[in-house]
């Protein structure tokens, strides 16, 4: 199939505050260099956000990990997951076609699809609220036939209790995700057949439902809300401000317990005498300073800054925009510098995070980095 970004395009696109914290964060699970890998989920993000990947977004995306924009295009448009045109508002509905679900009525379902939103896929409904296509196997055959709209999957379904769900949609209802024929997962439509003495399980829902329930995010779109935004690498497991407690000391065996028990009790060591303390160092102020600029470059023509690893056009063009035209005007930054052009970009820690001034100095010098050999 032909993947092509759709005709129609919005003129720009931004992260919300919280859903720049989460993509900053994301990246940080890369080591250094290794950025780039972070490329899936950020794209992901962005669909999430505004509901389909708009051009702008792979662009924003490509320029916020140093990627060219052909880089970013080619894995959005290789993985269906990325929906490269509109969709409905409300929501879009992956009907699977596959062998199991086609078996047990898949088509009665698209019937229903092609009745109620459009008889084409890929097509907004007249309403905008609804968007629908046909997916490859979603893995769900033991409860076929199935649809999945957004990260929740609707199972069991029928012509008849598809159509209720798409009107309950409709009407601003947020239906309930997992099996709709009062099955609790994917146990044998006969009845249980082991395990069948007993309570196997106290819970309402099966997890996935359970969960999708509990956190309120059934048909929501990912908008910068959410709490906490979890990034339990960073700052020794911190989140949202709490820290996970310290891991219990692992129990002794006996032999050491006996052991300790057998040995002589230490003298502890007599106290030295406290050295008094250095007075601290008068901390620099932290106001940030405006480098010097130029109005345009010189007579020779700019410097490519794209050759500094994490500038993209679009970043480029801001520092241009700023008054920064060539290297060595980066190389001569100061931290106090740094701080004003950092509150100056949109992706604050860039600078310190790729090493522009570093990158900067050896280019300026007329020399090259690993990054503007690649990019060259």
């Amino acid at each position: 199939m032909l993947r092509r970004l759709h005709a129609e395009q919005p003129a720009s696109f931004e992260f919300t505050p919280a859903n720049l914290a989460w993509a900053e964060a994301q990246i940080t699970k890369y080591p250094e260099g290794r950025q780039q890998s972070a490329v899936i989920p950020l794209l992901w993000r962005a669909q999430e956000q505004e509901g389909w990947l708009t051009k702008p977004a792979i662009e924003y995306v490509g320029d916020m990990l140093g990627m060219p924009y052909i880089r970013v295009l080619e894995v959005a448009t290789f993985y269906f997951m990325f929906q490269l045109q509109p969709v409905g508002t409300v929501a879009h509905i992956q009907i699977c076609g596959t062998l199991s679900c086609m078996i047990c009525g898949a088509e009665d379902l698209m019937a229903v699809a092609k009745e109620k939103i459009s008889p084409t896929p890929h097509t907004v409904s007249a309403d905008g609220k609804f968007s629908w296509e046909e997916v490859e196997c979603l893995g769900a055959c033991s409860n076929a036939p199935m649809a999945q709209i957004g990260k929740d999957y609707y199972e069991d379904l029928s012509a008849e209790n598809f159509a209720k769900l798409i009107d309950d949609m409709a009407a601003g209802n947020v239906p309930l995700p997992g099996p709709q024929n009062g099955r609790f997962a994917a146990e044998p439509l006969s009845g249980l057949t082991s395990l069948a003495d007993g309570d196997t399980d106290k819970n309402q829902y099966n997890a996935s439902v359970a969960l999708a329930t509990d956190i309120g995010d059934t048909l929501k779109r990912i908008d910068g809300t959410e709490v906490p935004l979890l990034t339990p690498w960073l700052k020794g497991g911190k989140r949202t401000g709490a820290t996970p407690p310290k891991p219990a000391a692992p129990a002794k065996s006996a032999v050491q317990q006996a052991a300790e028990k057998k040995a002589p009790a230490k003298k502890a060591p007599a106290k030295k005498a406290a050295a008094p303390k250095a007075a601290p160092a008068p901390a620099e102020t932290a106001a940030p300073k405006k480098p010097r600029t130029m109005k345009a470059p010189r007579k020779a023509g700019a410097d490519d800054l794209k050759l500094l690893k994490g500038v993209g056009p679009k970043l480029e063009e801001t520092l241009n925009t700023l008054g920064f035209w060539h290297f060595d005007q980066v190389a001569k930054w100061t931290a106090k510098e740094i701080s004003w052009v950092d509150d100056n970009l949109k992706f604050k820690g860039r600078i310190e995070r790729d090493g522009w001034v570093e990158q900067a100095k050896i280019l300026a010098a007329g020399g090259e980095t690993e990054f503007s050999k690649k990019s060259k």
